[in-house]
Order: structure tokens, then C-alpha cells, then sequence
């Protein structure tokens, strides 16, 4: 007993220090906890690495950071600007449905940094609390993930599925409707958290002290090019080429019967070829791609996941026959308590992925109905429950007027309650569209 407390410890040490330590070392710290789980006397193998959940992160990613570098995310945000901008008042519901588009496009919740500072800039200029679009933004954008097509968790969780009879489009088909719908209600209750603006002592303070930005009120300069609009034409042509031949090659389709490229691999594939598409039509110099921000913090996920995943899919695996004895008649009772598990494992991982690895196996190893896990599958975005997440921390810093804010308590900032309320929402959401489709 006292070896299994000192492997758990390990675990939670690691989690921590890397925590603490913060970007890639999230990673780095896995792979140290890895090491010395090993010398507890645990297994350590190299079947227990989601290679597939990496190799898409960065084929995605290379793909987004060559449409960054001709200009496409430029671009991106400048359509949002527009819509954003119609109308400032009501800022508190766009916000969140534009992150959570472009996060659902592009498969990765990085996207939401470009859009951050047209929100604060807009919420400004129409009277709004920021901290109110902003918060809610970011919990969507990361919420977003588990219903992108091209997200590594979707995949994912879709080859965990399909042996249990839920297909990729069926999965898509309950996750994409409600984690949407999971958005409006609680954009609607954000528009009362914390005080208006005009009043709030922390911002009239700012105010006087010349620390806030008067808004522009005016669309920011720029002209799209050919490359911007081409790569991005070409990223989008990408994503529905891989919905187009993840729907044809499944078991409820037939189209394909016996792919000679399976699902995951057509989607790396498809990815690194809309990649090259971008460089050779927008006559990119491909080594600047690595520089892009994008292709850095992408890079940097991928490491954390390799990391933390590895670590807790170890202890999971070798533990995995008590795990089963211990939850089994937990969760046939109370199948709930699965979306409480992935919320708390999230906010300790940091990744919808390496969440979703680590977690979901083990979950229908102990007979987790499918219903279960696709409704309670949304809770792996609790990302934001620890406020040290890079979209988190850049809300908090472009919000001159200090009311999007991290609490003396740490755990009592502005993302908490908007983060968790819409998670629950989009859980209640998953079961009653799951009853039906599932």
C-alpha cells in the first residue's frame, strides 16, 4: 500500500512541477515522472505513447503554421473583427462563437490568441465588462476541441468508440450540437458575473491612473492578399477532405470497405499535403514556418502530451484490474461521476488529448456505457481550472482594464465559473442528444 501512495505521489509530483514550471515542461516533467515510476518497479513501454494523438497535433499544426505564414490567420481574425464589431453591445455572445469556430476549424484551441485582443478592444468600445466575452471565449475555444473533426482527441476518441458501435460521425454528430448549444446559456448568465464596468473600483482606478487604452472604435488596417485568402481556402478544402473520407471509410458507410490508408493516418497525410500545397502556391520559404507562433506552440503541445500522457497511461495500465474492481459499480450507478474524473484529470494534464488517453480507456475497460463516455467526453476541456494556461494567462494580460483577473486564492478568477458552466451544460446536452443518436 505504502508503494502504490509513493507512485501516486510521483504522478501528482510530476503533474505539479511541471505546473509550475510551466509550456513544455509540462512535458518535460512527465517524462521525469515516467523514469521514476519505472524504478517503483512499473512497466514502462512504448504502446503506452499516443504516437497517432502526436503525429496529428503536428501534422495539424504544420498545416496551420504554413497558412499563418502567408497571411491566412491574419486574415481569419479579420473576418471575425468584422462580425465582432456589428455589434459591441452583445460582444459577450459573439466572442465565444467565434473562438469556438475557429477552434473547431482548425483543431487546436491556439487559434484564440489572435482573437483575443479584438475581443478586449471591442468590449471596450461597446460598455462591456471584458472580463465577461473574454473568459467565456476562452472556455469555448478549449471546449471546442472535442468537437473538431480534426482535433487528435476526437480521433482519438472516435477509434476508441468504434468497437463499441459509435462511429466517427455519430461521435461528431452529439459532441458538435452540444457543446454549441452549451455556449448561448451560458453567454447569457456571464453577462451578470461581476460588476459593470463603469463601476468596478479595479478599472476606475486604472482609469485614473492612465493604465487603460481608449478603444479605436474602427476596424484595424488591413488587405487581404491572394496567399492569405489561398491558404486559407487550401486549409479548408483540407478539413473536409478528411470529414469527406473519415465518413466514407466507416463501417456505417461502406463506402471503403478495407482502406488502404486508415482514418488516422489520412488525416497526417492529408494535413502535411495541404501544408505543401500552402508553401508552393503562396512561394512560402518553408524554414520560416518554423519561427511562426503556431508552429512553436504547437511543437510545445506535442511534447506535453507525449509527456503526460505516457505518465498517466503507465500507472493507469498497471493498475487497471483494481482500477475496474474499485469504479466499476461507481459509475453503473452514478454514470455521471465519469465527467467529474475527466474534469479534475483535465485541470491536472493540461491536454484534451493526453486527458482522453490517459482516462477513457481505463473508463470502458470497467464497462463505461458509450452513451456515458460521449456525453461526459466534453469535460476533458477543463483546461482552465488552474489559471496557467497559455490562452488564460494572454486573457488576462491583454485586458488593460484589470477585470478579467486571477484571484488572491488562485482558484477564484474570472474563467472558473463561465469554464465549468459550460461544461456541465454541454455534458447535460451530450446525454439527451446521445439518448437519441446513440
Amino acid at each position: 500500500m505504502m508503494l502504490v501512495a509513493a507512485q501516486i505521489l510521483i504522478v501528482l509530483g510530476a503533474i505539479v512541477l511541471g505546473a509550475r514550471l510551466g509550456s513544455i515542461a509540462i512535458g518535460f516533467a512527465g517524462g521525469l515522472g515516467v523514469l521514476l515510476l519505472g524504478m517503483t518497479g512499473i512497466p514502462v513501454t512504448r504502446e503506452d505513447i499516443p504516437f497517432d494523438v502526436i503525429g496529428i497535433i503536428m501534422a495539424v499544426i504544420a498545416a496551420i503554421a504554413a497558412m499563418q505564414k502567408a497571411g491566412g490567420m491574419d486574415y481569419l481574425v479579420h473576418v471575425a473583427e468584422r462580425l465582432l464589431r456589428r455589434n459591441p453591445r452583445h460582444i459577450t455572445y459573439w466572442a465565444p462563437i467565434v473562438t469556438y469556430l475557429m477552434t473547431l476549424l482548425a483543431g487546436t484551441g491556439h487559434t484564440a490568441f489572435s482573437t483575443l485582443p479584438v475581443i478586449a478592444e471591442v468590449a471596450k468600445e461597446g460598455g462591456v465588462r471584458p472580463s465577461r466575452p473574454l473568459s467565456i471565449a476562452v472556455a469555448s475555444s478549449q471546449m471546442a476541441i472535442t468537437a473538431s473533426p480534426i482535433s487528435a482527441a476526437v480521433v482519438l476518441m472516435a477509434s476508441l468508440l468504434e468497437p463499441k458501435g459509435v462511429g466517427y460521425l455519430t461521435l461528431l454528430a452529439v459532441v458538435i450540437p452540444s457543446t454549441f448549444l452549451a455556449i448561448l446559456p451560458t453567454a447569457f448568465l456571464t453577462n451578470y458575473l461581476g460588476k459593470e464596468l463603469a463601476d468596478d473600483e479595479v478599472y476606475q482606478e486604472r482609469l485614473a491612473k492612465g493604465l487603460v487604452a481608449k478603444p479605436s472604435g474602427k476596424l484595424s488596417e488591413y488587405t487581404p492578399t491572394k496567399s492569405s485568402k489561398w491558404s486559407v481556402g487550401i486549409f479548408l478544402f483540407s478539413i473536409l477532405s478528411v470529414m469527406v473520407y473519415a465518413t466514407i471509410s466507416t463501417e456505417q458507410v461502406g463506402l471503403i470497405s478495407d482502406p488502404t490508408i486508415p482514418r488516422n493516418e489520412a488525416i497526417m497525410a492529408i494535413m502535411l499535403t495541404a501544408a505543401t500545397a500552402i508553401v508552393l502556391v503562396c512561394k512560402l520559404d518553408a524554414a520560416a514556418i518554423l519561427n511562426t507562433p503556431v508552429f512553436k506552440s504547437g511543437m510545445s503541445a506535442s511534447v506535453c502530451v507525449l509527456g503526460v500522457a505516457w505518465l498517466g497511461t503507465t500507472i493507469i495500465n498497471h493498475y487497471i484490474d483494481q482500477i475496474k474492481s474499485a469504479s466499476g459499480d461507481l459509475l453503473s450507478q452514478m454514470p455521471w461521476m465519469l465527467a467529474v474524473v475527466l474534469f479534475f484529470a483535465a485541470a491536472l494534464l493540461y491536454s484534451q488529448a493526453a486527458t482522453t488517453k490517459a482516462i477513457m480507456p481505463a473508463a470502458l475497460a470497467v464497462g463505461v456505457a458509450p452513451l456515458t463516455a460521449v456525453a461526459s467526453f466534453t469535460a476533458v476541456s477543463a483546461l482552465f481550472v488552474l489559471p496557467t494556461y497559455p490562452t488564460l494567462l494572454a486573457a488576462v494580460e491583454m485586458d488593460d482594464t484589470g477585470t478579467t483577473r486571477i484571484g488572491k486564492y488562485v482558484f477564484n478568477h474570472s474563467f472558473i465559473i463561465p469554464g465549468t458552466l459550460c461544461i456541465a451544460l454541454a455534458v447535460v446536452f451530450g446525454f439527451a442528444f446521445g439518448a437519441v443518436l446513440l
